[in-house]
């Protein structure tokens, strides 16, 4: 609007200069868009006003002051201050994965899970049992696949993310270097908090459950009761077996997995549990 209005104030103070007969209508074309005209009518009778589509815009009685250009050396320098002044963008918002982590963090860790799972017990029994993928135990792969994304990537989520946020402060922990957390005395002791519960829940409801899911397939029963007797059974049966592999692995994993920044935390501990999970196919899988 201020380009059109310079420009019709240019050619009224141009007309000023002329000598000689003035013509009684002028009419200038000014293109301001490939799909839109406009046009300026300058009358004789009133020169101190200028008719666009309906509009009156009173000309400056004054002749314009002509404004300095800004020089190339200043350009540049302007230029170059917008550059060093510009915030740099972090590193980790060019990984399309960490955008994806952070912006939808449940999903992520479902997938991760539920996939991890499936090829921990494809590995149990390909690699460590030497089985050949024809010989593979589609309802034990789905078994580990159904469960791993209900516990591991649903009910985990939301006790270790969302239940952990409120009883303990992950993120100011978290977010500290590791030279920080050490000297952090309240971060540690809530670090072992965290991994004083996550082993009990580890302990009285992922063994438990895992063993009552299994029945659910295995057992030929479509009686839940026949489920969770059966494998209520199993669990006490293996109890001191598993607890003590259960805390060689998952002690020193939720140290690491409590410390890293929140949003890696559920990918971290799937990491683990991915060897966990290979170990405990092996051994606890089969029919």
């Amino acid at each position: 609007m201020y380009t059109f209005q310079a420009l019709v104030s240019l050619l009224l103070t141009s007309t000023d200069a002329f000598t000689g007969p003035r013509v009684d209508t002028k009419r200038v074309r000014v293109f301001r868009h490939p799909r839109h005209v406009d046009s300026v009518i300058i009358s004789p009778r009133s020169r101190n006003q200028i008719t666009l589509q309906g509009f009156k815009i009173d000309h400056p009685s004054t002749t314009p002051t002509k404004q300095k250009l800004p020089s190339a050396s200043s350009s540049k320098q302007e230029c170059q201050n917008s550059v060093t002044t510009s915030e740099p963008v972090p590193a980790d918002e060019d990984n399309s994965y960490v955008r994806f982590a952070k912006d939808y963090p449940f999903m992520n860790n479902f997938i991760i899970a539920s996939l991890k799972t499936c090829a921990a017990d494809i590995l149990a029994q390909t690699v460590i049992a030497h089985n050949s993928l024809g010989e593979l135990d589609l309802q034990r792969s789905l078994l580990f696949c159904t469960f791993g994304g209900l516990y591991s990537g649903a009910f985990q989520y939301m006790y270790q993310v969302q239940v952990f946020k409120k009883l303990f402060d992950v993120d100011k922990f978290t977010s500290q270097s590791w030279r920080e957390k050490l000297k952090d005395v309240p971060g540690v002791k809530a670090l072992a908090a965290q991994t004083g519960l996550d082993l009990t829940v580890l302990t009285l409801v992922y063994l438990p459950a895992f063993y009552i899911f299994k029945a659910s397939v295995f057992s030929g029963s479509t009686d839940p009761s026949d489920w969770f007797s059966t494998g209520l059974d199993t669990y006490a049966t293996n109890f001191g077996k598993d607890e003590a592999d259960l805390l060689k692995v998952w002690l020193p994993a939720d140290l690491i997995c409590f410390s890293v920044p929140l949003y890696l935390r559920m990918p971290v501990r799937q990491s683990v549990s991915f060897l966990w999970t290979a170990y405990l196919s092996f051994s606890r899988g089969g029919h």
